[in-house]
């Protein structure tokens, strides 16, 4: 199996304007993805790192990347192929409620 990391991109004004049953599906979606070991969780507010030359960290509130809708989660999956990861997150509460989702395979450091 390989691993793919996801990020869920939405807001409030998507999620509300999507059907409560389609809404409800989705989250039991994630909730039976939790049941089986799903490393999934909700964003919180970012922080950015710096070691520039592994001489001093320095640090900064807020997220490095923009993007048109505030990353709502993130999740590591198993699955078989790409096609099977983008099966999975298809349901995932981000995807149903006017979001979207990335699917980043996770490859091994060489």
């Amino acid at each position: 199996m390989a691993k793919f990391v996801t990020i869920g991109y939405g807001d409030q004004v998507g999620y509300d304007r999507t059907d409560a049953s389609v809404r409800d599906a989705a989250h039991a979606h994630d909730a039976r993805l939790r049941q089986e070991r799903v490393d999934m969780g909700i964003a919180g507010p970012p922080v950015q790192v710096r070691n520039h030359d592994a001489a001093e960290v320095t640090t900064e509130d807020g997220p490095f990347m923009s993007s048109a809708l505030p990353v709502a989660g993130f999740a590591i999956i198993e699955a078989a192929t790409l096609a099977e990861a983008i099966d999975i997150v298809s349901r995932t509460p981000c995807a149903v409620a006017h979001g979207v989702v990335e699917v980043w395979p996770l490859q091994e450091p060489q």
